[in-house]
């Protein structure tokens, strides 16, 4: 099952999870933003459903961003390459 779906969110997009106060969650989206990728952005201060799913996704723990591909793969906290790396993956 593809765990964006527990949310209630859509399950075809990317979604990513953060705050608005984190620089690392401000960095991966302007890193999207700039490649022109389209996601949905969840603060999770705002939804507790979504806080956890991501707890769920990382055994208790709540790094941000968190960013769910639509095919339920995810990437916690990537580096700015590790981010790029997985846009340029077919």
């Amino acid at each position: 099952m593809n765990p964006t779906t527990q949310t209630g969110h859509a399950s075809d997009e990317l979604v990513v999870y953060g705050t608005g106060w984190c620089p690392d969650v401000r960095r991966s989206r302007a890193v999207l933003d700039s490649a022109g990728i389209a996601y949905r952005y969840i603060d999770l201060e705002a939804d507790p459903t979504a806080t956890r799913l991501v707890r769920r996704l990382q055994k208790g723990r709540r790094r941000i961003p968190t960013i769910v591909w639509p095919d339920g793969s995810h990437l916690v906290e990537p580096t700015d390459g590790e981010l790029q790396a997985r846009l340029d993956q077919p």
